[in-house]
C-alpha cells in the first residue's frame, strides 16, 4: 500500500500534463489536418511562411497558389495553416 502512495503524484502528473499540452497539441493537429484536405480552388489561405494567396489548382499534395496578378507559386499542402475570409483576417 505505501508504494501505490508514492506513485500518485507522478500519476497525477502524467495527466496533468496530458490533459494540457498532449490533447491540446492533438486537437490542434486533426483541425490542421481538416483545413489542408478541406482545401478548394478559390480558396484564399496563409502559408506558414506568412505568405497570403488564393489557390488556383490543387494537385495531391501541391498546391498552385496566386500571390499577386499573375504571380503563381507552387506549394506544398502542408504548408498552408489557415483559410482566411477576403480581408485577410481569420
Amino acid at each position: 500500500m505505501p508504494d501505490l502512495v508514492a506513485v500518485l503524484p507522478l500519476v497525477g502528473i502524467a495527466l496533468i500534463f496530458w490533459l494540457l499540452i498532449v490533447r491540446p497539441a492533438s486537437r490542434r493537429q486533426a483541425q490542421l489536418r481538416s483545413v489542408q484536405q478541406s482545401l478548394e480552388v478559390g480558396t484564399q489561405v496563409l502559408l506558414a511562411a506568412g505568405l497570403y494567396g488564393i489557390i488556383r489548382s490543387v494537385d495531391g499534395d501541391k498546391i498552385s497558389l496566386e500571390v499577386a496578378d499573375g504571380v503563381v507559386v507552387t506549394a506544398a499542402r502542408g504548408a498552408v495553416v489557415d483559410v482566411v475570409d477576403a480581408e485577410g483576417s481569420k
